[in-house]
């Protein structure tokens, strides 16, 4: 395990900046998402109203198109996925780590996150195929290989592998242990227990493939993400006085760093970027290349309608879930008590909503982590489909459902270690891919709002 730990560490140190000088990934998550948003003109935000709008008239698939489950509920899907533990246990980790100059490069990453979400859905859709049995299929993999000359081929088998590898990490033990840490805190319950429950609820789903995980994410999504922001909601209503105050300490922590108060240790202004940014991804997955994978199953003939209704995905889980979170934990005053992960979030509700607010974030880490578990099974299903084709279905799927189980009782230092490094992994074939293939991403946005009715 030791061996294992430092080959992680190692790993993390060359992405994230602390074996080299300089983070690897920081610069180039950001200059990606920049260089897509000037290169769109920054249709992200000017079409931000535009694309609600196509997300709403999505929510009931259009049978003359292409396509197995609803432009809607693959944003459910996708939001499944990317809706977990990082929004509230990830949160909470940024502001220990960073302290909370690192809401605001959760923004930052966020905001420009959206276009590279946006981009990959577009090429996701636009490059995907229709597999052995009949299920559309698609993602970086296949964009690579459909979009890309041989010589790049190599990109999507690392990508898929990653995927694959990747999946059982951030995907899969991250939300398990999360969940059983939190409610071995709220509850006592042992944490094999909790493990062994979500991994019978989680099988229950994942052996009906795309169209049962869709149609779970498209009932349980709305309500847990409107449930979770009405609690947090009343907080700070709560404290609103308190909320102007709250907006300066994050902008200037941002700038200046944050210096050692209560149980919090101080952080730098490198520490609040390479956090934020780094739980910024692991929240919203804008440039990992997963969330295409769920919107190339959607039902449409038109890749950039899809990459609108995507980049929503992006807006929802970072600038509203993940500040919510965020502004609980500093808003009552706990972001400095030197606790970390999910017990900070539970113990900022707790303390805002004595009596109940734990039990909020122990029902939002339970409903968010399973669906997580269930948007994250069929990405690293298609990536292992990719590699090995359909044979691998079942027992990936089997092997998924115990990975739950193990992932309840490792560490969450250590699991959170390996989620950053698959994160990392995951990130750089699809954005050299995203780079390669931007002039078609630009084309097709510009012959799509050249036409008369948009």
């Amino acid at each position: 395990m030791e061996l294992i730990n430092n080959l992680i560490n190692l790993i993390n140190g060359i992405l994230w900046g602390d074996k080299i000088g300089f983070p690897l990934l920081i610069p180039l998550l950001g200059l990606v998402g920049i260089y897509l948003t000037i290169g769109l003109y920054f249709l992200p935000w000017r079409k931000l109203l535009y694309a609600s709008g196509l997300l709403w008239k999505g929510r009931t698939a259009n049978l003359e198109e292409s396509g197995d489950i609803s432009p809607f509920q693959a944003l459910m899907t996708a939001l499944s996925a990317t809706i977990g533990t990082g929004n509230i246990a990830g949160v909470a980790t940024a502001i220990y780590f960073g302290g909370p100059g690192a809401i605001f490069w959760m923004w930052v990453i966020a905001l420009f996150g959206m276009a590279t979400k946006y981009a990959e859905a577009v090429l996701a859709v636009k490059y995907r195929e229709v597999d052995e049995i009949g299920n559309y299929v698609g993602g970086p993999m296949y964009y690579i290989k459909n979009g890309l000359k041989k010589q790049w081929h190599w990109l999507g088998g690392a990508f898929a592998f990653f995927g694959m590898i990747a999946g059982f990490g951030l995907g899969n033990m991250v939300q398990s242990n999360s969940v059983a840490d939190e409610i071995h805190n709220t509850f006592n319950i042992t944490p094999w227990i909790s493990g062994l429950i979500l991994a019978i609820l989680v099988g229950s789903v994942i052996l009906g493939g795309i169209k049962r995980i869709a149609e779970v994410a498209g009932k349980i999504v709305p309500i847990m993400a409107i449930a979770y922001f009405v609690g947090a909601l009343i907080i700070i209503l709560l404290n609103i006085s308190g909320l102007p105050d709250a907006f300066a300490l994050i902008i200037k922590s941002a700038f200046n760093g944050t210096a050692a108060s209560g149980g919090f240790a101080g952080a730098t202004i490198m520490m609040a970027i390479r956090w934020g940014i780094a739980r910024g991804i692991f929240s919203n997955e804008s440039g990992l290349g997963s969330a295409p994978i769920a919107h190339a199953a959607a039902r449409t003939n038109d890749p950039v309608r899809q990459g609108l209704i995507a980049m929503l995905g992006t807006f929802i889980d970072t600038i509203i879930v993940c500040s919510m979170t965020a502004l609980v934990i500093i808003l009552t005053g706990v972001w400095d008590s030197g606790v970390t992960g999910a017990p900070l979030s539970s113990l900022a509700f707790e303390t805002g909503m004595p009596g109940v607010g734990q039990y909020i974030v122990s029902f939002g880490i339970l409903v968010f982590a399973f669906t997580t578990m269930l948007g994250w099974s069929y990405y690293g299903e298609r990536c292992g489909e990719y590699l090995f084709g359909i044979r691998i279905i079942k027992p990936f799927r089997i092997a998924w459902v115990c990975a739950v189980f193990i992932g309840s009782t490792f560490e969450l230092e250590f699991v959170w270690l390996l989620a950053d490094a698959l994160n990392g992994l995951m990130a750089i074939p699809n954005l050299i891919a995203l780079l390669l293939l931007s002039p078609v991403i630009f084309q097709v946005t510009r012959d799509y709002f050249a036409k008369p009715t948009r």
